[in-house]
């Protein structure tokens, strides 16, 4: 089985004002960001950076002048070719003049995202744009029976929202199944960022227990789905739905079927020692290199080659992979394994 350190991840990353007490307060908020903040499109030669009252700013057209935060301005020392260390270091005039000779020119407008006197982000006409709130109301709508796991040490509830980006963790208290004396139920983190910091996603997930640092211990069935903000990213809002009431759904249907299957899986044996096990796995088209961690890992412990011990160890060392697509399409193989114990 995995453990999952997402959520401890955000736990000790966020200020005491990115977290949210309940989903309510944090749609609230979102919706409250998004009807406060405004598209803004001017081309590049529209866009100066000036100084006013001793502070780098930057002059949008007609639409006035407008401060920078840490993400927006990281945005333009990336644009402009200069590091953002070293343009910390300048004088305000000194700065102004520095990204005045290096901020690209070109035909294509720039997308400013400001809310009040801030831009929050910039970006060129490639990027789509997807709010919080959208996801969040998507989330309220197919997941009321989801709530937000047991207070962290630090009073956190796993609902997060800053200038950079949105992470909700929630979990179903009512959806435990027993598996052979085990404890299991679903959860799902979930992800975005309306101004380019990180892609839009989710994982769901089964878990045994959850601890007060908000590490996910003993997950299985981990299944990751990421979108970049690019083209239509809203119609990524369906995959979501799905991917939620799909573990719904087979949370429903396994509190019989699913323990079914897993004792099943549990009493399978695939292959009587490891050179039979590289073979079945083989068989289905996993990493070579992850089979063969998964095969040493169970002859190291000294567990039998059933089905299950093999899904469980395989889902491990998924979670590692470096890349997103790597680690869905390897969880997508690894799933397709507890299908022949239905």
């Amino acid at each position: 089985m995995s453990t999952l350190s997402q959520a401890h991840d955000e736990l000790f990353r966020r200020r005491p004002d990115e977290c949210f007490s309940s989903v309510e307060s944090l749609i609230q908020h979102c919706r409250n960001e998004h009807r406060e903040s405004q598209d803004r499109w001017h081309l590049p030669a529209r866009l100066q950076p000036v100084v006013v009252g001793g502070e780098l700013s930057f002059a949008a057209g007609d639409d006035g002048e407008f401060l920078l935060n840490d993400w927006s301005f990281s945005q333009i020392c990336r644009l402009s070719g200069v590091a953002k260390e070293t343009v910390n270091r300048l004088s305000p005039d000194t700065a102004r003049s520095v990204l005045r000779e290096t901020l690209p020119n070109g035909a294509k407008p720039m997308q400013l995202l400001t809310t009040g006197p801030s831009i929050r982000s910039i970006h060129g006409t490639a990027y789509s744009r997807l709010w919080n709130s959208e996801l969040l109301e998507t989330v309220a709508e197919c997941a009321g029976d989801f709530s937000p796991p047991q207070t962290a040490m630090t009073g956190a509830t796993g609902l997060y929202c800053g200038e950079q980006d949105l992470f909700c963790f929630l979990i179903d208290p009512t959806g435990w199944i027993e598996i052979g004396g085990e404890a299991f139920a679903p959860g799902f983190f979930v992800w975005n960022s309306e101004v380019g910091r990180r892609s839009l996603g989710i994982s769901t997930f089964w878990f045994q227990k959850i601890c007060q640092n908000h590490i996910v211990w003993d997950a299985t069935n981990v299944v990751e789905f990421t979108r970049k903000h690019t083209g239509n990213v809203r119609e990524s809002l369906s995959e979501i739905r799905r991917m939620i009431q799909a573990l719904q759904e087979r949370r429903d249907e396994r509190k019989d079927s699913f323990a079914a299957a897993v004792r099943k899986a549990m009493a399978t044996n695939v292959a009587s020692d490891s050179d039979e096990a590289m073979k079945f796995l083989s068989q289905h088209s996993l990493p070579r290199d992850t089979i063969e961690r998964a095969v040493k890992q169970l002859g190291h412990e000294g567990k039998p080659f059933t089905l299950w011990n093999l899904v469980d160890a395989l889902t491990h060392f998924n979670v590692n992979l470096r890349y997103a697509g790597d680690r869905i399409e390897a969880d997508q193989k690894v799933a397709k394994l507890m299908e022949l114990a239905v």
